[in-house]
């Protein structure tokens, strides 16, 4: 049923006066990872993004097989998030590891947010902090500023910058993967995909004094069996002081804009869709993190996100940004 709900449908159905919304979609992923490199090579390592269970996902029935040395499953002490990794240190023809896991994945509705904010908690303010890959100065400040100068909650702040983005960025077909997030060419270019046109909403809000990070997932097919190879993608959350976390996906409004061929005015319930809640159609690999490292630390300079499987052949990473030459992936998606 769910294959076959159109995005204007589906469009449809989330404005419909006085129905609490509560969309599940269940099934098994698998992400299977291979690795091209010489027969001879001891020193293949991989990390594949690591799901676990939440408030919007119910994670279970992990399973991992492969002909690796040895693997194991390592959080990385700044984000929490998780990896798979795999080595191996002896010769071999082919290396290959298959994660597979089944999820439930729940629609998230977040808008009944508090009438009066507290202060931001301590261990927040670092989602205010400005980054070599999230920088918040120059001309980030001045569009935040402009747009929220007249704004008081964290909440208001954070739509006014979401109305923002959305308006002025475009999803553009020819970014390779869902883009690297580099903010001020972002801005230069008018847009980007996923991770691009997220981590301008994340940069902006920082600068206006939202708390911001990104999210790293995958869509979950809409079809009983579907190869999601191309299906990941990147969306954002603000904290609300006294609330939580809220997600937002102005790069998803702007997909649909392009290609349902729709104005601002034709994908108003889009906009608004997008602002506080997120479809059950995704599966979070990993929250925040721009610029770090690994566990097991990699050793090829820090990872601009993750969200892709990484690799890393005596020292030196494999093009990761969804190539899939010397790195290659393949994910499926069956419906339970």
């Amino acid at each position: 049923m769910f294959a076959r709900v159109s995005w204007l449908l589906f469009g449809a159905l989330l404005v419909l006066p006085g129905i609490a919304l509560s969309k599940e979609r269940s099934g098994e992923v698998s992400i299977a990872v291979t690795v091209a490199a010489p027969e001879d090579s001891k020193d293949v390592r991989v990390w594949i993004p690591y799901p676990v269970s939440g408030s919007a996902q119910d994670v279970s029935d992990v399973r991992i097989d492969g002909n690796f040395t040895r693997s194991g499953v390592y959080g990385e002490k700044e984000t929490g998030n998780l990896a798979l990794y795999a080595e191996w240190s002896k010769p071999a023809k082919e290396r290959a590891i298959t994660l597979t896991f089944n999820v439930t994945a729940k629609e998230q509705i977040k808008r009944d947010l508090p009438a009066s904010e507290p202060e931001i908690p301590a261990e927040i303010r670092e989602y205010l902090k400005s980054t070599a890959f999230i920088p918040t100065d120059g001309k980030i400040k001045e569009i935040a500023l402009s747009i929220t100068s007249d704004k008081q909650k964290i909440s208001e702040k954070a739509r006014a910058v979401y109305q923002w983005v959305v308006e002025n960025t475009v999803r553009d077909p020819n970014v390779k993967g869902c883009g690297t997030g580099e903010v001020e060419k972002v801005l230069a270019r008018k847009g980007g995909k996923c991770a691009d046109i997220s981590s301008v909403f994340v940069s902006v809000a920082r600068a206006a004094g939202v708390p911001a990070r990104e999210v790293f997932g995958l869509r979950l097919g809409k079809k009983d069996e579907e190869d999601m190879t191309g299906g990941h993608h990147c969306w954002a959350e603000f904290y609300a002081p006294g609330y939580g976390w809220v997600p937002v996906d102005p790069s998803d409004v702007r997909k649909i804009m392009l290609t349902d061929k729709l104005d601002l005015s034709g994908a108003q319930k889009f906009v608004d869709y997008y602002f506080g809640a997120v479809d059950e159609y995704r599966v979070t690999l990993a929250r925040g993190g721009r610029g770090y490292f690994l566990n097991p630390r990699q050793n090829d300079g820090p990872l601009n996100y993750f969200m892709y499987p990484y690799a890393e052949v005596n020292g030196k990473s494999l093009e990761w940004l969804a190539a899939q030459t010397d790195l290659k992936f393949k994910v499926m998606f069956k419906a339970r």
